[in-house]
């Protein structure tokens, strides 16, 4: 009986040092935050148009409509509506000539196109829910003909607004 006790007693400590050997489940490490969630109010930041293009798109998808695709030369336009609000530190359509005349010089005379623009959002989940909570914003997002995009922001350290937004989507 004793010579079975020490028998047993030296299985229970092998079973429990091999547990105790057992790495325990580490949860991952998050250590970045979502780009939709990254302060665009510094210098040199700027919109991710890829993600923008992901956000805008699963929002429209659960409407029922097409998915958006970037567009180089939109992004291009875009870019250059934010920069000069930023530069006249105010918003407007038609800081850098109409929308109309903006796209004809970029070679989409021809499309359907619309436009908006606002500052004071400092990241893209704000200026996205900015956009969805304002019923003429929102029906631009919401344009069932729209097939392409360009997204910008612009950092203007001396505005009142900070960072001001583009967002240009064509047929």
């Amino acid at each position: 009986m004793r010579r079975l006790t020490k028998i047993f007693a030296g299985l229970v400590a092998i079973s429990v040092a091999g547990c105790a050997e057992a790495p325990a489940p580490v949860a991952p490490v998050v250590t970045q935050e979502p780009v939709m969630y990254r302060s665009l109010a510094a210098p040199g930041a700027a919109v991710d148009p890829e993600a923008a293009r992901a956000m805008l798109s699963l929002y429209r998808a659960n409407k029922g409509l097409s998915p958006l695709a970037v567009d180089p030369g939109l992004q291009r336009v875009a870019e250059a509506q934010a920069r000069a609000m930023a530069a006249d530190g105010q918003i407007s359509h038609d800081a850098h000539g109409s929308l109309t005349q903006r796209l004809t010089a970029a070679g989409y005379g021809r499309n359907t196109a619309v436009e908006n623009v606002s500052a004071g959002y400092h990241t893209l989940a704000e200026a996205f829910s900015g956009w969805r909570d304002s019923p003429p914003h929102n029906r631009n997002m919401l344009e069932p003909k729209m097939r392409r995009m360009g997204i910008a922001s612009a950092y203007a350290p001396g505005a009142r607004y900070k960072v001001f937004w583009a967002l240009v989507m064509t047929d």
